[in-house]
């Protein structure tokens, strides 16, 4: 008897999960070429036309305020589908990846205040070390291919998904100043609305995305960071979904989602690493490239996300609040936890929350993310090349060692 099952749907992450490679290497790409611009004879361009105004932002300001407002209702769209029905779903789905980013955003955040211990004007960029770039990580997963087991990607994914929600978090309660109660009750009252549409079973995009735009303004008037009203404007995008069709993929949700994937990952993020990769090396010393800042945050990255990733894990596992990911070893663990260090874009762009209008300490934090992700890729992808695999049963049931 023939029957009509449907497919559940694929998100727009899961099938970039083998496929992100492309998007980091534009992305690698673009910031290296901010960084050659930075320090040619273009310099002097590169930066005056980020600087140049086009209405009432500048160049840098569309690219970091409005682009990646785009960025991060992509974010949005895909943390609430993982919530409602997908990795997420379940508690017993969420306490491994929940534990582990609550370590990985834990123990950067003490390291960088231990390199910066008496140095209140530094201690604002605590949290720059706490965000896992997704984009970057994936695609290190996708270039080491079977090497590295679904389950652990799965696992890194959902990982990530709550590390962007933590760092989008941390935006939203210490980086926002001077705020505007007139314009966060405008802000209240358009999210309201976008509330109501939900409720009342609106499926088409546009009028959410027309209110999305006037959330935006007032949101960036109110003091609060504009890219948040991305983020709630995600959480309003209805994800239909009923006993019959669990995930439908014609729903508000997906097609907006799919639609935005690619144009983040080979757009919008590559240009705001060109935009903000770019440092200039001219007239800094030894002491501003191994300055507590740096240090902090390269050491944050690199050493303080695979410690407290490795060992909320582990501690969740011996615990038994949760299993190790299937077919995984220790070893490999280790190494996905090491690449969790990669913290290029959103690290990149708390840094320049925390130390606005701060030439220095913004170049030293560029300096210390830099170096920070490039140290825990290479290290972490070396330790996964290299890593024992889960031995495999033979025909018998005696189990076979593997690599």
């Amino acid at each position: 008897m023939e029957q009509a099952v449907k497919r559940r749907p694929r998100s727009a992450l899961r099938e970039f999960i083998g496929g992100e490679a492309g998007g980091g290497v534009v992305l690698i790409i673009a910031a290296a070429l901010g960084l050659v611009l930075a320090n040619s004879p273009a310099a002097e361009t590169y930066f005056g036309v980020l600087k140049s105004y086009v209405g009432p932002l500048h160049v840098l300001h569309w690219i970091n305020d409005a682009l990646m407002a785009v960025f991060f209702l992509l974010v949005g769209l895909e943390v609430k589908r993982e919530l409602l029905d997908g990795q997420l779903s379940r508690w017993s789905r969420r306490i491994l990846p929940g534990l582990a980013a609550a370590g990985g955003m834990v123990a950067p955040a003490l390291i960088y205040l231990a390199f910066n211990r008496g140095l209140p004007e530094a201690q604002a960029g605590w949290a720059i070390p706490t965000a896992t770039d997704i984009a970057f990580t994936l695609g290190v997963l996708a270039l080491l291919g079977s090497r590295v087991p679904v389950s652990l990607k799965i696992f890194v994914t959902a990982l990530a998904i709550i590390d962007d929600l933590g760092a989008v978090l941390i935006i939203a309660f210490f980086y926002s100043a001077n705020l505007s109660l007139t314009w966060l009750a405008a802000a209240g009252a358009v999210l309201a609305a976008l509330i109501a549409l939900n409720r009342f079973g609106v499926r088409r995009l546009w009028p959410y995305l027309g209110l999305g735009l006037v959330l935006w303004g007032c949101v960036l008037q109110s003091g609060v960071h504009a890219t948040i009203a991305g983020v709630a404007l995600a959480f309003t995008i209805p994800l239909a979904r009923s006993p019959a069709r669990p995930d439908d993929d014609h729903s508000p949700l997906h097609r907006l989602e799919h639609a935005l994937v690619r144009p983040v990952n080979f757009l919008i993020v590559p240009i705001f690493g060109f935009a903000n990769a770019g440092v200039s090396l001219a007239g800094l010393s030894g002491d501003d490239l191994l300055s507590p800042i740096t240090l902090g945050v390269a050491l944050g990255l690199f050493l303080g996300k695979q410690i407290g990733v490795f060992l909320f894990t582990w501690v969740a596992v011996r615990l038994r609040l949760a299993d190790r990911p299937e077919d995984a070893t220790w070893g490999q663990v280790w190494g996905v936890s090491i690449l969790c260090g990669i913290g290029f874009t959103m690290s990149l762009f708390i840094g320049l929350l925390a130390f606005a209008n701060q030439p220095l300490f913004e170049a030293e934090v560029k300096i210390g993310v830099l170096g920070g992700s490039l140290l825990s890729a290479l290290m972490g992808a070396a330790v996964l090349a290299l890593a024992r695999r889960e031995p495999k049963p033979t025909p018998s049931g005696q189990p076979i060692s593997g690599r």
